[in-house]
């Protein structure tokens, strides 16, 4: 063995161990015998923010958490109560909710900083609203942001572009929105048509981007916003929801939105809807094509309700699909 190597064996780390030990017992040196600590950590209380960064290609993604909210069985459309309960047990769910995360992603191409969705702020109760923590965990302040690109104006996705106060949390960034979602959400007579409970979704859409007139722009399509970012498409749940490529060196990462909102459910029965979407059938259309997609190109990608950190591969598994999570970035 080369000087400086460690050698991980069995043999070899016990019996390093126990000389180890018995050495520095001889030495009177430390011994971890009960007792011999002067008092114990105080218990955190609370978890750690969440932001796990990994690359693509030169660039660098990072997750960050904003929260986490739960879904009960009266909101997953098509739902069968004895195959439902099948995948809780088998996903070590206890109850009949599923608790998911609100996720978002920072992008720094090394010329832009940029974050893909932007959280709740104060407007979705205490699990939620957090992202703040997550940026400050991930070392950067929300006046450093260049763009917020919105994938849908969903409240979960762009409530969080505003201060609890209703000022603009990215003083310095430009709002990026597909148009099409745009339209759909300033559009009177949706907002009419729309269950009671679901016109403050509209309202709290326009306040979010009405702050940022001055530094906003659209798009449609696949397009291109940033080197190394282009939009996808996939609407269903809503109008103009919509995917991000992020795309480096040769690598590529694409930030699949809400294509999946509860995972325990919609990989194994992708047929699954949720209420929240607009148009179900379109949303499950886009879900299978997309999990198809991703499971040829063997592409990685991630979910802003995928388990976080949300990023990982699918693959096809009988009739349904199966998320398999992407490994650690062990690099340091």
């Amino acid at each position: 063995m080369n000087e400086g190597t460690i050698s991980l064996n069995r043999r070899g780390l016990l019996a390093g161990a126990l000389t180890g030990g018995a050495a520095v017992a001889a030495a009177g040196g430390l011994s971890l015998t009960a007792g011999s600590a002067e008092a114990a950590a105080p218990l955190a209380g609370a978890p750690m923010a969440g932001a796990l960064r990994r690359k693509v290609g030169a660039f660098e993604v990072t997750a960050l958490l904003d929260g986490y909210l739960q879904l009960g069985p009266e909101l997953i459309i098509g739902l069968d109560d004895a195959e439902a309960a099948k995948l809780r047990k088998a996903a070590f769910v206890e109850g009949t909710a599923l608790t998911g995360p609100v996720s978002a992603y920072l992008v720094n191409t090394g010329d832009k900083l940029v974050l893909i969705d932007a959280g709740t702020s104060d407007k979705m109760g205490p699990t939620l609203g957090h992202l703040g923590k997550a940026l400050e965990a991930a070392g950067v302040t929300p006046d450093q942001i260049d763009a917020v690109l919105i994938t849908h104006m969903h409240p979960d996705h762009l409530f969080g572009v505003l201060t609890p106060a209703g000022g603009k949390a990215f003083q310095n960034a430009e709002l990026i929105l597909p148009e099409t979602d745009n339209t759909f959400w300033y559009d009177d007579a949706n907002m009419n048509a729309a269950p009671e409970q679901f016109k403050p979704f509209f309202l709290g859409a326009r306040a979010a981007a009405d702050a940022y007139k001055s530094a906003q722009s659209m798009f449609t399509g696949a397009k291109e916003i940033v080197p190394g970012i282009t939009a996808k498409p996939m609407p269903g749940h809503t109008p103009g929801h919509t995917g991000y490529v992020i795309e480096s060196g040769g690598e590529r990462l694409i930030i699949a939105a809400d294509v999946v909102h509860a995972s325990v459910y919609q990989f194994a029965k992708p047929d699954w809807a949720i209420g929240f979407d607009i148009d179900p059938a379109m949303a499950v259309s886009a879900r299978k094509a997309f999990f198809d997609e991703a499971a040829a190109d063997r592409v990685m990608f991630a979910g802003m309700h995928i388990p976080f950190p949300g990023f990982g591969h699918v693959v096809k598994d009988g009739e349904g699909y199966r998320f398999v999570s992407a490994d650690w970035p062990y690099t340091f």
